[in-house]
């Protein structure tokens, strides 16, 4: 069995698409996903199949949402050992120990390309935010205290774009990448 990751886009944000993690855990191990676990409160979710094609998982994780929570969000999967590899990829100034910056990975949720979306975002602002594309995801860290005039921040949850992303920050990838 190999071990995955579902990051469930949008749930718990300000109130909307609300769903408790411990329901969401029992209904992935109801659906037969093995060794489950969540982190966060924001719809990570940990668990094993022998499932080799994440859009077959992907697939089967929304309609266990829809069905249980009567949700339809964007649902991202990657195998841990993918995951595992792109954080390998990143660029050094991506992930360090500066507080004064805030460092995600956006992902693009298939069938969507992140260099679409990349170009729909258009150019990042300079001195204010770096961006690196890598495989179908983007590096993506900003200055924390000048956030809102960064251009990727403003247009990251803009209509269009905001269904063919998720994101995650460095923090919450490389703890789910050991669990």
């Amino acid at each position: 069995m190999k071990r995955y990751i579902a990051l469930l886009r949008g749930i718990n944000i300000s109130g909307k698409n609300k769903i408790s993690m411990a329901e969401l855990k029992s209904a992935f191990a109801e659906a037969g996903f093995s060794d489950v676990c969540t982190h966060l409160n924001s719809g990570n979710v940990i668990f094993s199949d022998d499932e080799n094609n994440t859009l077959v998982l992907a697939d089967r994780a929304k309609t266990l949402i829809k069905e249980k929570f009567n949700l339809d969000i964007p649902v991202f999967i990657i195998s841990q050992k993918e995951l595992s590899e792109l954080l390998d990829k990143a660029p050094k100034w991506w992930g360090t120990e500066n507080k004064e910056i805030y460092d995600n990975l956006i992902f693009a949720i298939p069938p969507n390309d992140i260099k679409i979306v990349a170009e729909k975002i258009g150019e990042p602002t300079k001195e204010l935010e770096q961006v690196e594309i890598c495989d179908n995801a983007a590096f993506w860290s900003f200055d924390r205290m000048k956030y809102n005039k960064a251009a990727w921040w403003k247009k990251t949850a803009s209509t269009g774009i905001a269904e063919m992303i998720t994101i995650r920050t460095a923090n919450t990838l490389r703890k789910i990448i050991s669990i």
